[in-house]
């Protein structure tokens, strides 16, 4: 774990006592402080005493004894309105950070060049982590993941100059991370999201340009940025950030030079003369369906090839084997069994629309499409154009009446309620059909938590219908 010493001898109040808020309360005990602990929900506040904890009803503290408050990511800072503790540390002028911000803090006082690579976007995010801690780690270097992914990044080890951090970040860590520098800043690509957490309800442009401005701060930030430049609000921040430092450009969608493209199925790095270097394919590698893993896979690879370059290091990597591999994540685009000639695709993690465009672009026919859950802004109207390739539709959840009205007569469906009904229905239709391989895939373009705990809830207990279809070949997860 790591110590945070940069607050010893002072008092901070942690709001938020799941995973990240247990960790940085153990931090910065560890590391000489005073920490008060609260949390909404009975849950956190017994699981703070039971692992030692001093807990304290924040509402009544006196907030003029604490040094900061530490705030969980899912807490909102300022939209649709600031949390009450965030309103009586901004009364009592107590500064309001998450435990990035302590990391940070923690690096720039015992190991400020200690590399760290942190990755942000709309989608994409946790494959392009996962696949750049992957190739560090297949290249010999000691890695650490986490933040937004995996571990809480006050669990894991130290920052040092011989030890690699690579951390996925949401907008709501950036916006608590005010010394965020990394040595890499990958932004990956903008679409709407979240935007009830960072504008006015009636000013969705409002709302965007908040959003996007958080995610810059992360390129900026950042001694090295690396941006993707296939939509118009990334772009727009490369434009921006090249007068105040390098910058490395990638596109899934044309060639560019200097940059990291795609070329004839191949992943290039060219430079300004349009010299361009051949580094690897994604064809035939099935944990990287897709173009939206094209994109995925040229950011991981800039990214470990600008810290390289960073350091004053060649990249003796073997690409094309670091990227075959990846076993790729649980519930993205997780090929999870077959049944006959069918396969099974677990991608829970796709909560919103543009998410499971990407998947339903991974596929070109013969889609047994299971959706639906708590909805979000827009629906599924945007996936008009993957309609064609829809063999029949399973809808679940809250969703399944928009759904419907949304799917007509251009793609049959059937309105199941609940998964398992979803998953015995398709694999019956998936099973009937005429399709070399028919593919049934969960992506429900929505929110789980209408039947769920979580979108690793919906996607095990999909798993776990696969496995329990007679005659299905399951595949492990590493």
């Amino acid at each position: 774990m790591i110590r945070c010493t940069t607050f010893a001898g002072r008092r901070v109040a942690v709001f938020g006592l799941g995973g990240s808020g247990l960790a940085a309360a153990r931090a910065l005990v560890e590391g000489g402080a005073s920490v008060a602990c609260w949390d909404d929900g009975e849950a956190g506040r017994a699981a703070a005493a039971k692992a030692g904890f001093a807990v304290a009803d924040l509402s009544s503290e006196d907030w003029s004894s604490f040094a900061a408050l530490v705030l969980a990511p899912g807490v909102p800072l300022t939209h649709p309105e600031p949390h009450w503790t965030v309103r009586l540390a901004q009364t009592a002028g107590v500064p309001v950070i998450g435990d990035v911000e302590l990391f940070f803090r923690e690096r720039a006082a015992h190991a400020p060049g200690a590399p760290v690579i942190c990755i942000t976007g709309t989608n994409g995010k946790s494959t392009t982590t996962a696949l750049i801690a992957h190739v560090l780690s297949v290249a010999g270097r000691d890695v650490q993941m986490g933040g937004n992914i995996g571990k809480a990044i006050l669990s894991l080890e130290p920052p040092s100059p011989d030890r690699v951090h690579v951390i996925e970040m949401s907008s709501f860590q950036i916006d608590l991370t005010p010394s965020l520098a990394p040595t890499i800043g990958v932004l990956l690509n903008l679409t709407p999201d979240h935007l009830d957490r960072h504008g006015p309800a009636d000013d969705l442009d409002a709302a965007m340009r908040n959003y996007a401005a958080i995610k810059e701060r992360l390129v900026q930030g950042a001694e090295v940025a690396v941006c993707g430049v296939d939509d118009e609000h990334c772009l727009a921040i490369v434009k921006r950030r090249v007068p105040a430092g390098p910058v490395a450009a990638f596109s899934a969608r044309k060639a560019i030079a200097p940059g990291y493209c795609e070329h004839d199925g191949w992943m290039i790095c060219s430079d300004a003369t349009g010299l361009a270097v051949k580094l690897a394919t994604t064809a035939g590698i099935a944990t990287l369906r897709g173009a939206h893993n094209t994109q995925n896979a040229l950011a991981a690879i800039a990214a470990v090839r600008e810290l390289y370059n960073f350091a004053g290091a060649p990249a003796a990597i073997d690409w094309q084997g670091a990227l075959g591999s990846y076993p790729g994540l649980a519930h993205r685009m997780e090929e999870v069994g077959r049944g006959g000639p069918g396969l099974f695709i677990n991608d829970s993690k796709a909560t919103n629309a543009d998410s499971t465009e990407k998947a339903l672009a991974s596929f070109p026919a013969d889609i047994y499409w299971i959706l639906g859950g708590k909805p979000k802004d827009g629906g599924i109207t945007t996936l008009a154009p993957y309609f064609p390739r829809i063999a029949r539709a399973y809808l679940i959840g809250k969703a399944s009446d928009e759904f419907a009205a949304t799917l007509g007569d251009a793609v049959p469906f059937e309105r199941c309620g609940t998964i398992d009904i979803a998953v015995a229905a398709a694999a019956r239709d998936a099973a009937a059909s005429r399709a070399k391989v028919p593919v049934v895939l969960l992506s429900p373009a929505c929110a789980s938590y209408d039947q769920f705990k979580n979108f690793e809830d919906r996607g095990d207990t999909f798993r776990d219908l696969v496995a329990a279809l007679p005659g299905a070949s399951m595949r492990a997860r590493t």
